[in-house]
């Protein structure tokens, strides 16, 4: 099983940006840790600022994985061309995201992903990836 995880804006500052929402672990101290615990699973991590570039790796990753972690971030709320790119591949995607967006502003109660998304898991901290990973196996 080989999944890819992508993240979105702004997820490259995990562990310094705002610790109280997002932890004060780093996503590659947190992606090791993962890997070891389930090494049976074959797991690679792409993030980008950018928009397209997000897209593009969606594309991608669709020939090279057979399934999809994403968190768009900020972006999940915004891009339907992200969305569309979700709806546009085979391989299945589940939406994550560290906090409860359910529970935050309302601007982030709509999702651009989730209509197109295998399922969506959401407030669980980095764990929130751990249980994506799950979704996707037998472990």
């Amino acid at each position: 099983m080989k999944i890819l995880i992508i993240n979105g804006p702004n997820l490259n500052l995990l562990g310094s940006r705002e610790p109280g929402t997002y932890g004060s672990q780093t996503f590659e101290d947190y992606f090791l840790s993962l890997k070891e615990k389930l090494p049976q699973v074959e797991l690679a991590s792409y993030q980008s600022n950018i928009e397209g570039e997000i897209i593009d790796r969606l594309h991608a990753a669709d020939k090279e994985f057979d399934g999809i972690i994403l968190n768009a971030a900020a972006y999940t709320h915004t891009s339907v061309g992200i969305g569309d790119a979700v709806k546009a591949i085979s391989k299945p995607v589940v939406e994550v995201h560290i906090s409860n967006t359910s529970a935050r502003e309302e601007f982030r109660h709509r999702s651009f992903i989730a209509p197109n998304a295998k399922g969506v898991i959401l407030g669980f901290g980095l764990q929130s990836y751990e249980l994506a990973v799950l979704s996707f196996t037998e472990v």
